[in-house]
Parts: structure tokens; C-alpha cells; sequence
């Protein structure tokens, strides 16, 4: 039988508890799993795509999960997926608005590759409200993050705080 070979693609800016819980199920499921750190021209980086590659290897190697992999891409998706030799998109899911953007990106992916199933996996009750788009917010106003992110990611993330200067009077 053929290795069966997932991608988890996404940001991953920064790694938050909820992705490496997503990493952690998702790698169960395929024989090989690998975490496609991708750009997103609509998000605003708080890392480069180098960094974020570099975190996502350090917290997968801390997760010791031996059957995943860390690559950086900048295309499409499916095209990456095909490169990769890739049968399941693995995909997390936190709440309903999720779920409509993910169903059509689904929709869309199979009518460009239709060998290609996308799996969801409903994020952990405990950490469906975290995402790295609040988890910035929250430490560029002077927020705890340390519950969101491994306490590796969260010194990455109050470093680069530093640098870029908080945001607010509080």
C-alpha cells in the first residue's frame, strides 16, 4: 500500500497551542504529515517565513512526533499538495464562521484536484478560541499570551513585542 501523505497547511503566525494540537491528531491519521508554512498576502506577518518555519520544526520536535515534516511554500495549494505527493489536506476547525470559509476552500480544492480529500478535525473545546491573529493583538497591547502558546513561542513572541514596540496607552 502506498505511504499515505497529509498536509497541514497554514501560517502558523505564530504556532499557537491549537495548531500543535491539530499536528498532533492530523499526524495520526497519515503515515507522513507535512506542516506547509505558507504566506498569506490578506494576513500582516509578525515573523519572517524563515522564522515561522524555524518554530514550527521546534514544536513539532518538542511534540516528539517522528512521521512529521516542515516545509515552506509559496502557491497554491493543490499545486503544493501534488508536488508533495500529498492525498489528505488536514484542516482545523474552531467555530461555524470556520467552517463556511474551510467548506468552500474544500469545494474549491477538489474541483482543481478531486484525488485529494480534506479532512477537518474540530479544534480542542479548551482551545477553540485561540488564533494567531488574537494572539498577536493580545501581546502587542501588553497582554499574557501564555496561555495560547507553548512558553517557547510566547518568548518569540514578547521578543519581537519588544522590537516592534507595544501598541495602546494601557
Amino acid at each position: 500500500m502506498a505511504e499515505r501523505i497529509g498536509i497541514y497547511p497554514g501560517t502558523f503566525d505564530p504556532i499557537t497551542l491549537g495548531h500543535a494540537d491539530i499536528i498532533r491528531r492530523g499526524a495520526k491519521l497519515v503515515d507522513r504529515l507535512i506542516i506547509g508554512v505558507t504566506t498569506n498576502p490578506s494576513k500582516n506577518p509578525m515573523f519572517t517565513p524563515d522564522e515561522r518555519i524555524a518554530m514550527v520544526e521546534r514544536e513539532v520536535a518538542a511534540l516528539g512526533i517522528i512521521n512529521c515534516e516542515v516545509v515552506g511554500f509559496n502557491a497554491l495549494l493543490m499545486k503544493f499538495a501534488e508536488k508533495q505527493g500529498a492525498t489528505v489536506i488536514v484542516r482545523g476547525l474552531r467555530a461555524v464562521a470556520d467552517f463556511e470559509y474551510e467548506y468552500q476552500m474544500a469545494g474549491m480544492n477538489q474541483q482543481l484536484n478531486a484525488g485529494i480529500e480534506t479532512v477537518f478535525l474540530m479544534a480542542d473545546v479548551g482551545l477553540q478560541p485561540i488564533a494567531s491573529r488574537l494572539v498577536k493583538e493580545i501581546a502587542l497591547f501588553g497582554g499574557d499570551v501564555s496561555r495560547f502558546v507553548s512558553p517557547t513561542v510566547c518568548a518569540d513572541v514578547m521578543a519581537r513585542v519588544e522590537l516592534l514596540g507595544r501598541l495602546g496607552d494601557y
